[in-house]
């Protein structure tokens, strides 16, 4: 029994027949259902609105169910025969979308059953089949559990599951009981759809839910179906796994014990214990990668967290150009029908590499060591065996892709008239290796050809290699390109998955030399110009692009002070170099170099002077003359203005 927890990017899990298929889907949107014995991909269905209404949660549906109804409409009534030979074979896979709709999706015929809408306004977060009727249980981020018949593709029944948003459904072996899980879990009586038991003590949003036991351990007491039994839920960022007993005294709410691993659990596998002394063998996939493995017999309430009992890592050999060995990411386990021997998938969501292994569990840690890209190299040869090599016509140009610039003339296939022409006779000599290495030049400029060499536009192949590998050499080269037509073509010809690596790659290098970051900002306009409508649709854009957005923003706060500082900076800089250019001027010597006195003019010129100093002396008497006169006047008008003026003796006299 597998239980997915939904890892950011992929939602997977393995059929409930023996492990025969794996189905997951990545963050493009597709849903692919795997081959485990052959590792070969059995069907690959594109929603017609992948990329909005992402998956975010697969379910098969348990051996022996009935086929849900056909969107064809009613059909013929079969005979007994071709009853049991779909029974036997049909595989229904119910995938929960982001919308709120479920799709039912048929491995045998490759195509959609039907699909059930009207339940969820929000997104769905778990689907769970019914065991033995047809009916499948959903929870959503609207908070309520939707049951609905799958055979009228209608609502059976809906009821609210929480305050919160309702993240993980599990039914009870005996088909009577249903956990759900937000903050805290509840046990629902699916028959009166009411509360029958509280378990608290996850501090985030529960992830997965399963249960442990078939069959209560206590033998003393009748079984009721639920009492006793043992259940194992995980936590977003919570590192441990709770196990809970449900238990008859509604005292006891709290975990029975627990499970440490390395990182949050995204996928959880584990053998139900069916006898009392069978220990429970549980196998968890943390988010870094690492698988861990457990073997415990639960008998009671157990204090301190148990550790692993074996830790499982997948590296590289790192033979090529390069010592240290790569970490290989591990998507899912489970165990196989012997209970001792491991489904492993590691590598890539979109070309996932599946491995049976049987592994000595006695050791504490165990690191596989597998070569992934001679793995790919091999399956890709072996699918094209049939492929015919392409005839190239002699009028024909082809492209070479990779460095503009480095593109080289194919030759056409020569007959076989002409290759035994080509031969060396034993007499002659062949070509010398500097010969050969000219030969192998690939310089556009020294091929001669009519109309010259087309060369490539686009690096968008180039593009997706570099962020699928991680390699830092042909992202330096693609996303180092200064011609803006280049970087248009490459992002409108990329595909839309590449699109959010693209911008976190660009993202890391904004943040980076600035002068990368100018060239990062022509990838950014074009990104944003181009996929608006594809980014738009998202519904996780903002956690994906919020550290984009604060660096955007914090560069924009700074451009003002950094625009006013440039000013100062500027005039400053003019200044002193104005300065320094003033300085460096030579001062001229304006005095002359020779004066010529003539004697003539010296004896005229000593002549005139003594004649003006003459003039100046009569001048100078005579001015004093004027002054004498005219204060003598200025005195005679003062007195008869103040009738001071003396009389004349002569005057006096007549009066007397």
């Amino acid at each position: 029994m597998a239980a997915a927890a939904a890892p950011v990017g992929a939602v997977c899990s393995f059929s409930p027949r023996d492990c025969r298929f794996f189905a997951i889907s990545g963050s493009d949107g597709r849903l692919r259902v795997w081959e485990t014995a052959s590792s070969r991909l059995q069907h690959e269905y594109v929603p017609s609105a992948h990329l909005s209404a992402a998956c975010t949660c697969l379910a098969w549906a348990p051996p022996g169910g009935r086929q849900p109804p056909s969107k064809d409409g009613p059909q013929r009534k079969k005979r007994k025969s071709e009853v049991a030979e779909v029974d036997r074979q049909l595989d229904i896979l119910a995938v929960g979308t982001a919308v709120g709709s479920i799709l039912l999706y048929s491995t045998v015929k490759g195509e959609l059953q039907s699909k059930l809408d009207g339940g969820h306004d929000s997104r769905v977060n778990c689907v769970r089949w019914h065991q033995d009727t047809c009916c499948l249980y959903s929870c959503s981020e609207d908070k309520h559990i939707v049951e609905w018949n799958t055979q009228t593709c209608k609502v059976k029944c809906k009821w609210k599951g929480d305050n919160s948003s309702v993240t993980s459904l599990c039914i009870s072996p005996d088909g009577k009981m249903l956990l759900s899980a937000g903050r805290t879990i509840k046990l629902w009586d699916l028959e009166t759809k009411e509360v029958y038991r509280h378990f608290t003590g996850h501090a985030t949003s529960v992830s997965s839910l399963t249960f442990t036991t078939v069959k209560a351990m206590n033998e003393n007491k009748p079984f009721d179906g639920i009492t006793g039994l043992y259940f194992l839920s995980g936590a977003i960022h919570d590192r441990l796994l709770s196990v809970w007993q449900v238990r008859s005294d509604r005292k006891e709410k709290n975990a029975v014990m627990s499970f440490t691993v390395t990182d949050e659990p995204i996928f959880i596998d584990l053998t139900v214990s069916e006898v009392k002394e069978e220990p429970v063998k549980l196998a968890v996939v943390c988010r870094d990668g690492q698988l861990h493995l457990f073997e415990h017999i639960l008998n009671g309430y157990c204090k301190k967290p148990l550790t692993s009992n074996c830790t499982i890592q997948i590296a590289t050999p790192g033979n090529d150009g390069d010592s240290t060995p790569k970490p290989v990411p591990i998507l899912a386990a489970a165990f196989c029908s012997d209970k001792q021997s491991l489904l492993l998938v590691y590598g890539n969501t979109l070309q996932p590499i599946i491995e049976k292994v049987s592994l000595n569990t006695m050791e504490s840690h165990i690191c596989l060591i597998r070569d992934i890209q001679k793995v790919l190299s091999l399956k890709t040869d072996v699918a094209l065996t049939k492929v015919k090599t392409p005839v190239v016509n002699s009028d024909a140009k082809v492209l070479v892709p990779g460095i503009p610039g480095h593109s080289t003339a194919v030759k056409t296939p020569a007959s076989g008239k002409e290759k035994k022409k080509n031969k060396r006779k034993p007499g002659e000599t062949g070509e010398s290796i500097e010969e050969r290495l000219e030969a192998l030049d690939i310089d556009v400029s020294k091929v001669k050809t009519p109309g010259g060499l087309p060369q490539t536009d686009s690096f968008a192949v180039l593009l997706v290699q570099g962020l699928e590998s991680n390699d830092a050499e042909i992202l330096n080269r693609v996303l180092n390109t200064r011609k803006d037509n280049v970087i248009k073509n490459t992002v409108s010809r990329m595909p839309m998955h590449a699109v959010i690596p693209l911008l976190h790659e660009l993202t890391k290098r904004l943040q980076g030399n600035p002068y990368s970051a100018s060239l990062m900002v022509r990838w950014l306009k074009s990104v944003f110009t181009i996929h608006a409508s594809y980014l738009s649709t998202l519904p996780d854009l903002i956690p994906q692009l919020g550290m984009l957005y604060q660096l955007m923003e914090s560069r924009v706060k700074t451009l003002q002070k950094l625009s006013r500082l440039h000013g100062r900076l500027f005039i400053l800089v003019t200044q002193v170099a104005a300065s320094e250019a003033v300085q460096d001027v030579s001062e001229m010597n304006q005095t002359a170099k020779l004066v010529y006195e003539d004697e003539s003019s010296e004896e005229e010129g000593s002549d005139d002077e003594m004649i003006a100093d003459k003039e100046s002396d009569e001048n100078w008497d005579e001015d004093e003359e004027k002054e004498e006169q005219s204060d003598e006047q200025d005195m005679t008008v003062e007195k008869e203005i103040n009738g001071d003026s003396d009389l004349e003796p002569e005057n006096e006299s007549e009066e007397e």
